[in-house]
Order: structure tokens, then sequence, then C-alpha cells
């Protein structure tokens, strides 16, 4: 897997600039990225401040726990609907 080379907070930052009236060409050359990129962190980060962006590391993390929890309940149903269907 790529390894990120801005973290969140280094991105926010870069799209206050932007928000500040910087160019997102001259924002390419200063932090060395493509066009895409600047519009893709736009999408997934606009709008968002510092304490936005850890509530949604937050809720992405407790997201992930409660998938994990849901996909091991469903493991153990079937395992008992198994057990069930061979003792009948």
């Amino acid at each position: 897997m790529k390894r990120k080379r801005y973290t969140e907070d280094q991105i926010i930052q870069v799209l206050k600039e932007a928000e500040n009236g910087i160019a997102a060409s001259e924002l390419c050359r200063k932090y060395g990225v493509s066009d895409a990129t600047i519009y893709n962190w736009k999408s997934k980060y606009g709008g968002m401040g510092a304490s936005d962006l850890r509530r949604l590391k937050t809720l992405e993390e407790e997201n992930r726990k409660l998938k994990t929890i849901v996909a091991e309940q469903a493991l153990d149903i079937q395992c008992l609907k198994g057990v069930l269907a061979k003792n009948s």
C-alpha cells in the first residue's frame, strides 16, 4: 500500500490556502501534487476544520468496530444454524 505523503491536518491547511484565493496550480507547484489531487482533497475534506476531521476519524473507527461485531455475530448465527440443522 502506498504511503500517504501528507497528513489530514496538512491537507486541511493546503485547502485553507486555496480558500484564501491561492490558485490551485500554484498550490500544486508549492506542495508537489497534481491538480487532480487538490480537487480530490477538496471533495473529501472541503469545508472541514481540524475538529471536524478528528470527529470524522472517531466515527470511522467506531464504524469499523461495529462492522466487525456484526460480521462476528453473523458467523455465530450461521454456525448455530448449521449445528441445529445437523441435529434435526
